[in-house]
């Protein structure tokens, strides 16, 4: 018998039990839709947390306090307190003399309150830094200024809002020069910054703006940094100037041994290697467990094809006596599992592409810049193990009516 024969029996023989056959299907529908579904959003979102680590800039290296594996997260990652960094420790980054490569140093302090003006009321993110933020973090202002280094130095209570910030509390109205209150302290509007979205799922615009020094001492009562970014000239440079902050802070803190650092630095690059390995190891980890499902509608397929086999017993039988081989017999048993895997691949994928692709219109719409990310790859394997599952499972029916007796098989009730 040809191959095209069996395939047309086999297709047909599915036919004739239309509904039993998708239900059949569905556990490899599921299966698949799943597994598509996990790697297209896990890419995406891995497309997404590296774009926001990117938008920062790659010439970026971030001081933290407190010390760390060289692959492993600070202390200050885990929620720990350490006060380690000094303002003392950004002045000495900033100089030429210490870190030659180095545009700009940033420090920063972090906290949280609401700020007041008239009757308005709002929450906000309280970020104290200094005047050279602006050339570390490659934004700029959309009205006003920001406060200068004289304003710095003079603990000054100025304040530039963000951009989020100010339509919650002036909504459009002209903010410069008013008096608003921060704590209780009463701080003068100079500026307010350029809308800049979310940079590492963090929004930028619904905090302040006020001088390092003026954070510590007057609202958060501390005198230390939270961290310190630095801005190289260019991404050649960052692994020279990363050892360059190290040797500097080493002698700013009067620190001999190198396993003994009460700081961490990273730069922008080891961040994107680190983040890549983890988002892969998530990604692959999430698909092991949605393949689960493919493993489940292989043994419903393996037990449907085990009943189909008890209920065609005497049609094997009449097969074999009109002259069908065993192996005729097992192939189209197996034909008719693949049959059934593929369909189900086929609509699996189907239904995983149109649920990936909306999920990614869905995360546009919430304002993410999220691409919907599909590769050739993932569909020629997620059709290549619905095939696969389909001859594994449909080894044993196939075989278990291949064996049968066709003078048995003829006599069966």
């Amino acid at each position: 018998m040809s191959f095209l024969y069996l395939l047309k029996n086999s297709v047909n023989s599915l036919l004739a039990h239309k509904m039993r056959s998708f239900l059949t299907m569905l556990g490899m529908i599921i299966g698949i839709a799943a597994v598509l579904i996990i790697m297209s959003i896990g890419a995406s979102a891995q497309d997404l947390i590296l774009g926001q680590i990117r938008s920062v800039g790659s010439n970026l290296i971030g001081i933290l306090p407190g010390a760390s594996d060289e692959n492993g997260p600070p202390a200050t990652a885990l929620g720990i307190t350490v006060t380690t960094l000094k303002f003392d420790d950004a002045l000495a980054l900033a100089k030429k003399e210490n870190v030659p490569h180095a545009l700009a140093v940033a420090a920063y302090v972090k906290g949280t309150g609401t700020i007041s003006w008239q009757n308005r009321n709002v929450d906000t993110s309280i970020t104290g830094t200094t005047a050279s933020y602006l050339d570390v973090e490659d934004t700029e202002v959309e009205f006003g200024r920001f406060f200068s280094t004289e304003e710095e130095n003079d603990y000054s209570r100025v304040v530039v809002l963000g951009s989020q910030t100010y339509d919650d509390l002036f909504a459009g109205q002209d903010p410069i020069g008013q008096t608003v209150k921060i704590k209780r302290e009463q701080f003068k509007v100079i500026g307010v910054m350029k809308e800049r979205g979310a940079v590492a799922f963090q929004s930028q615009d619904n905090q302040i703006f006020i001088p390092v020094k003026t954070a510590q001492k007057i609202l958060l009562g501390i005198n230390h940094l939270g961290f310190i970014r630095l801005r190289v000239d260019d991404t050649k440079n960052l692994d020279e100037s990363t050892e360059a902050i190290k040797a500097t802070l080493r002698e700013q803190h009067e620190i001999n041994d190198p396993t003994k650092d009460d700081f961490s630095v990273r730069n922008v690059q080891q961040a994107l290697s680190v983040l890549t390995g983890v988002t892969d190891a998530l990604k692959f980890f999430l698909v092991a467990i949605a393949a689960i499902a493919l493993i489940v509608g292989g043994i419903g397929i393996m037990n449907i094809m085990l009943v189909s086999v008890n209920e065609r017993i005497r049609e094997i039988g009449l097969r074999k006596a009109l002259g069908a081989t065993s192996a005729n017999i097992q192939i189209q048993f197996l034909l008719e599992t693949v049959v059934i895997a593929f369909g189900g691949g086929l609509i699996g994928t189907t239904l995983g592409l149109l649920l990936a692709a909306l999920v990614a219109v869905v995360a546009n719409y919430l304002g993410y810049t999220w691409h919907f990310i599909v590769t050739i790859d993932s569909v020629i394997l997620a059709s290549s193990v619905s095939i696969i599952i389909g001859l594994i499972f449909g080894l044993y029916p196939a075989r278990k009516a291949a064996k049968l007796d066709p003078i048995e098989a003829l006599r069966y009730e």
